[in-house]
């Protein structure tokens, strides 16, 4: 799958007053985009992680929104006080309706079945292997999609330790973890230990297909990242290998059971 660039259709009418100040554009093929936007030199390593990352998703088939690099025309920022560089584009997620976004106050309107607690954990073990340091109890960047009952994994800014690309990787603490939230906790309370087991037997399974597939992503990620954001090929590129580390890969798969074991008991 190749990752449109699509063009700002309208003026931006909505900016949103979290962390990185994204703004919802139309674009040219008729869809709604939440954008993250190229602010200064740092936040280009945050775009490419949210690059990375939602690739990434999709290739451990997690519901993740569709990406797209979006060339926002410089007459449709009128209104729009942050800095930003308008000549770099940003790279939009797809605004998707039916959604509930999970906090700490909406997190018990989530279904608590085995079905919800897998798709959980799934994201919870990608969030291991791809060092996201941004879901947590307090900010799970995750939707409800209520008409086809499933979990939505959005915002990847802060993987590879919030985009840390100059040091190796460092596995997550249990406090860093979707696993240690309410959220969880809610899922996982009514399901029987026999159960929870299953889930994780599958997980194992899956966990070396994700990689495979995740692996080949590497080459068409590096070539297809805009230039415009000055972000080094083989920085990327070696960075990205680190996860496919046989040393990596166990550590995680250690690190997220002793978690999951730790938050069951």
């Amino acid at each position: 799958m190749t990752i449109p660039i699509l063009d700002s259709a309208k003026r931006i009418e909505q900016q949103f007053r979290t962390g990185e100040e994204p703004v919802l554009v139309m674009c040219s093929d008729v869809n709604v985009y939440v954008c993250k936007y190229m602010r200064s030199s740092a936040s280009a390593y945050k775009l490419a992680c949210e690059h990375i990352g939602a690739r990434m998703a999709k290739a451990w088939q997690l519901n993740t929104p569709d990406i797209a690099f979006v060339r926002i025309k410089p007459l449709h920022w009128a209104g729009i006080s942050h800095s930003h560089s308008i000549s770099a584009p940003s790279i939009g997620s797809r605004w998707l309706d039916g959604v509930v976004d999970i906090t700490p106050s909406t997190f018990s309107k989530v279904p608590a079945t085995a079905d919800t607690l897998s798709q959980l954990l799934k994201i919870a073990l990608f969030d291991f292997w791809i060092a996201n340091e941004d879901r947590n109890a307090n900010n799970a960047n995750l939707l409800y999609d209520v008409n086809h009952g499933r979990l939505v994994s959005i915002d990847y800014g802060c993987i590879l330790n919030t985009a840390t690309f100059d040091y190796p990787l460092s596995q997550l603490t249990m406090t860093d973890t979707i696993l240690w939230s309410q959220l969880f906790q809610h899922l996982s309370k009514g399901q029987s230990p026999a159960t929870i087991q299953t889930i994780v037997d599958d997980l194992r399974v899956g966990f070396d297909k994700a990689l495979r597939q995740s692996v080949e992503q590497i080459n068409q990620i590096v070539e297809e990242m805009p230039m415009e954001w000055n972000v080094p090929q083989n920085v990327v590129t070696e960075k990205l290998h680190q996860l496919f580390d046989e040393r990596w890969k166990a550590e995680t798969w250690e690190n997220f059971i002793d978690c999951l074991n730790d938050n069951t008991k």
